[in-house]
């Protein structure tokens, strides 16, 4: 593992090879479906106390992210990682920190029927949706007999346009802006510092699984559901997904165990034990100013009515 991410910080540093891509602008969904889904992710209805949605963890105002270490559920109970951001979820390869769900399909089935998230069964979703979107869903799905599947369809049509395609650095890829001298700067040093390694592709992360603490070994202060968790391999302890970066300044706190609380103090932790080496505040402040690069404005879906 560590040989293989040393040749790619040598190809991408000598030969120039850009590994990021721009999230395509036009991503195709239906429109009705999504703005029905929008109302079931932030119904507090469809969650056992009736205090619960999907939003209260994925908060809509704040790039799709949880700003607490870890989500509160029902009844007050906590979970045991932190909540990645559901914006851009589509483009990720997997869902989950340890990429347990293969798509958002499969994912939305968890958080619904979890002990310590919103503990519902299908029968009771289904009796909430009865009485408050019947006439949605004959619209949509026409029939009036709702499915629990129909109710997953709508909510993953919804997440399929939380994705924010239009960043700086987007703008950059497609030569219709510059970056500032600091900005290119910060890209550099994300390339020749082997960053981008794991953080690439459309989604810059999202589209592999690496150790947490390649170089030097990251300690966990409590167990955490990692790749070893399902696969039951001790090579797969503290494996996860790599992170997404896009709007990655607006979605603190950082890692799987929601550690720390600002970007400059992940990237430094990220440097030492991934990277094998420790970073100079100065650069760490250039890394910065190209992270923040990667912020978008708020998915269009947001903003409709």
């Amino acid at each position: 593992m560590k040989l293989f991410v040393i040749i790619c910080i040598t190809f991408f540093t000598l030969y120039g090879v850009e590994a990021i891509v721009p999230i395509p602008q036009n991503i195709k969904y239906d429109t009705k479906k999504a703005l029905l889904g929008k109302k079931l992710f932030s119904d507090t209805d469809l969650s056992k106390d009736k205090k619960i949605s999907c939003a209260s963890c994925h908060n809509l105002s704040t790039s799709g992210a949880d700003s607490r270490v870890v989500s509160v559920g029902v009844y007050g109970r906590k979970g045991n990682v932190q909540a990645p951001t559901v914006f851009n979820a589509y483009l990720s390869f997997r869902q989950f920190w340890n990429g347990r769900a293969k798509d958002l399909s499969n994912q939305a089935h968890g958080p619904i029927s979890t002990h310590v998230e919103m503990s519902m069964t299908k029968k009771d979703i289904l009796d909430v949706v009865e009485k408050k979107y019947k006439k949605e869903f004959f619209d949509i799905y026409k029939t009036k007999n709702i499915k629990f599947t129909q109710v997953i369809d709508a909510i993953v049509e919804f997440e399929k346009a939380l994705t924010t395609p239009n960043s700086k650095f987007d703008k950059y890829l497609r030569g219709e802006v510059k970056l500032s001298k600091e900005e290119y700067k910060g890209y550099t040093l994300f390339k020749e510092f082997g960053c981008i390694t794991c953080h690439n592709g459309v989604n810059i992360g999202a589209n592999s699984f690496q150790k947490m603490g390649l170089f030097v070994e990251y300690n966990n202060i409590h167990e955490y559901p990692d790749r070893a968790y399902l696969t039951k391999d001790a090579n797969d302890k503290n494996v996860f997904k790599v992170p997404t970066l896009r709007n990655i300044s607006k979605t603190a706190p950082y890692f799987h165990d929601g550690s720390r609380a600002t970007l400059g103090e992940a990237i430094k932790v990220m440097s030492y034990h991934n990277l094998g080496f420790k970073i100079d505040d100065k650069d760490v402040q250039t890394l910065i100013a190209f992270l923040k690069t990667l912020d978008a404005p708020l998915p269009k879906i947001l903003r409709v009515k």
